[in-house]
């Protein structure tokens, strides 16, 4: 069904207090005190991992059924929408020095340290003394070699191949926001069912990806500065691609009943942005990370 009628223009509307805030931060305690454990072979890290995982996707199911029961029962209005337009993009912004603090690590290890530790201007005695014979070439697991050696995955294998899926998905994605303005609900929800589609496609070759890297590369999350940066970066990426998907899929599940109209959707929208924002970010992975 489509949303009800706004209400006055002139009320703010207020929801009640909610839980879900609270019980999102334990959830994610637990993901994360799970997570470090796992890293550090403890018995119990990784059913507290999976534990809060559960938790996370439990809040968030209860926590979106809440505001999607406030929205078609008519309690947002022009107001609410801005705020709601307003929250989106700083929360993009906020994502986007995420990935800048990443990209800025890289940065730092592989133009100022490795060169430094190569013995380049202040790094002479650095290089003479700790490090004799260290050659400042990229990839490196710097001059411990910790890891051992390791091979790079060429960047036009799969890293291109996901990057056609991903530039489609918003190719898909954006035939689907006009089908939506234009009233078609059969080309929205089979565009939309492609990006969706899409989504998942591409975490199946990053899978795939991974399973090659740590089996047959000797490339882990332990090798060194390029281990690290290689899987912090496409890692994260990979989990914003994966609450894309399932967002998208949420999305795909609310158009199948009708709730968005083409002049009041913002919840598709706001989808849509996250979803361009992470094409973007694996373009700058892609050139970074694989190519140079």
């Amino acid at each position: 069904m489509a949303n009800a009628p706004s209400p006055d223009a002139n009320i703010y509307f207020v929801p009640h207090s909610s839980k879900w805030p609270f019980v999102g931060s334990i959830a994610m305690f637990v993901t994360m005190v799970g997570v470090a454990s796992w890293l550090n072979d403890l018995s119990f890290g990784m059913w507290t991992f999976y534990a809060g995982v559960v938790g996370l996707c439990a809040t968030l199911f209860m926590w979106f059924g809440d505001v999607i029961r406030e929205s078609v029962s008519g309690h947002y209005n022009r107001q609410v929408d801005v705020s709601f337009r307003m929250g989106m993009v700083w929360f993009i912004f906020s994502e986007v020095m995420f990935f800048a603090a990443f990209f800025g690590a890289l940065f730092y290890a592989r133009t100022l340290a490795l060169p430094w530790l190569g013995g380049e201007g202040d790094g002479v005695m650095t290089n003479s003394l700790l490090w004799e014979g260290f050659s400042a070439a990229w990839p490196s697991a710097g001059p411990g070699q910790v890891g051992g050696q390791f091979q790079t995955i060429p960047a036009w294998g799969l890293p291109l191949l996901n990057t056609l899926i991903l530039l489609t998905s918003g190719v898909t994605i954006t035939i689907a926001h006009h089908a939506l303005k234009a009233g078609n609900r059969s080309q929205l929800l089979i565009w939309l069912g492609a990006t969706v589609l899409l989504g998942c496609v591409f975490l199946f070759f990053q899978a795939e990806e991974y399973v090659h890297a740590y089996k047959e590369l000797n490339l882990t999350l332990g090798s060194g500065i390029y281990g690290s940066t290689f899987f912090m970066l496409t890692g994260f990426h990979g989990l914003h691609v994966t609450l894309g998907t399932i967002m998208l899929a949420i999305i795909w599940f609310r158009c199948a009943k009708g709730h968005f109209t083409k002049d009041d959707h913002f919840g598709f929208e706001a989808v849509a942005w996250y979803w361009h924002f992470v094409d973007v970010v694996w373009l700058g992975l892609f050139l970074f990370v694989y190519v140079l």
